[in-house]
């Protein structure tokens, strides 16, 4: 789908508002209501826009702790990165799981609710795995930049 500086401007409100009524990105992108609605189900269509979700504060949550995991495996076959990775989708606090290049395989985001939780999850869930041969982690300090989505160009 070839997208236009309209469908631009349409992704990046979206991005940062995902609840803006359709008549107000509408007047933002310069659009009556019903063709910018056209753009935005055609967007969503397209795969353009994969989905909408509500940005939950993990502190107020309970969950304090944000980890990241360096993790390597024994054998780099593709069924068994493809064995990890259904690994790590069923921890629901691995919220994140990047395959890499390099020495590192996998690069992991993982939210706890304090320090013994995540203990928990790493021996009991990460280290233990079938074919996993390290795993190093990073406990973050803060957090100072976390943006949603891409940037989009509107030019």
């Amino acid at each position: 789908m070839l997208l236009d500086r309209i469908d631009r401007q349409i992704l990046s409100l979206l991005q940062e508002d995902g609840r803006m009524t359709n008549v107000e990105l509408a007047e933002r992108v310069g659009l009556t209501a019903p063709p910018c609605l056209r753009r935005v189900r055609a967007l969503e269509e397209s795969g353009a826009i994969g989905g909408y979700h509500a940005a939950l504060n993990p502190a107020q949550l309970g969950y304090t702790i944000t980890v990241f995991a360096l993790v390597s495996l024994r054998s780099q076959a593709e069924s068994d990165l493809a064995a990890f990775e259904a690994h790590v989708a069923d921890i629901p606090e691995v919220r994140e799981c990047h395959m890499l290049n390099g020495e590192i395989d996998f690069i992991l985001k993982i939210v706890a609710t304090d320090l013994k939780s995540f203990q928990d999850i790493l021996t009991t869930r990460l280290t233990t795995a079938h074919n996993v041969s390290s795993v190093k982690t990073s406990l973050t300090i803060r957090t100072s930049k976390q943006l949603p989505g891409i940037p989009v160009r509107t030019e």
